[in-house]
């Protein structure tokens, strides 16, 4: 038997002998685990750790949310509250998500929201296919998302994709220290130069 065949076969096996894992049991399993992990029509997957630029990034766009969101209806959320997306089965981490007027819950569990209007992403090596992909495909089923923000971590570079009232969504990107992001949704801008304080970008 051929190297292929037996690569094949070996696949097959594991995908036979993988458990379907609840909504329930994993939910009851992230209460423990060590590593926080996504949730996907019965399958989960352990999420990679950040990056120190990665962090960075995500909190300085939160910090300067909590100013500008004291006197508006909004919250800002990151890294450890989950994001619950009913029409695909989809639990998950965003880097940053905001949610305007009432917070929605899933089964009233305060870790676990389901009515984002904005969702913000940090692009990595390992997770940049995924995000741009298949991941902003699960988010558009979301009906209250209205913007979604890809954030380059190793240079000056955002890609904001916005849903129009024709229903189709819009991509505008910014470069460089002096572009100032401004999302409509949530009646916020920055610039990118605040959005990357302190970050150190890797030499060529």
């Amino acid at each position: 038997m051929g190297l292929s065949m037996l690569r094949v076969k070996d696949q097959n096996a594991q995908k036979q002998s993988k458990k379907y894992v609840t909504s329930e049991e994993y939910l009851a399993l992230e209460e423990t685990a060590e590593y926080k992990s996504e949730y996907h029509q019965g399958d989960t997957f352990t999420m990679a750790g950040g990056s120190s630029n990665h962090n960075i990034i995500v909190s300085n766009i939160n910090g300067q949310m909590a100013l500008a969101f004291k006197a508006k209806d909004c919250v800002s959320y990151m890294l450890d509250m989950r994001l619950w997306i009913e029409a695909n089965g989809l639990f998950t981490y965003p880097d940053l998500f905001v949610v305007c007027g009432k917070r929605e819950f899933y089964q009233s569990r305060k870790d676990t929201i389901t009515n984002p209007s904005l969702i913000m992403e940090v692009l990595s090596d390992s997770t940049e296919n995924y995000d741009r992909g298949n991941k902003f495909v699960l988010y558009r089923s979301i009906p209250t998302l209205r913007e979604y923000i890809m954030i380059d971590q190793y240079k000056f570079h955002l890609e904001q994709f916005s849903l129009g009232q024709d229903g189709k969504w819009n991509l505008t990107e910014y470069n460089g220290p002096n572009s100032i992001l401004h999302c409509s949704t949530i009646d916020f801008q920055i610039p990118l130069r605040e959005i990357y304080n302190k970050v150190e970008f890797e030499s060529e």
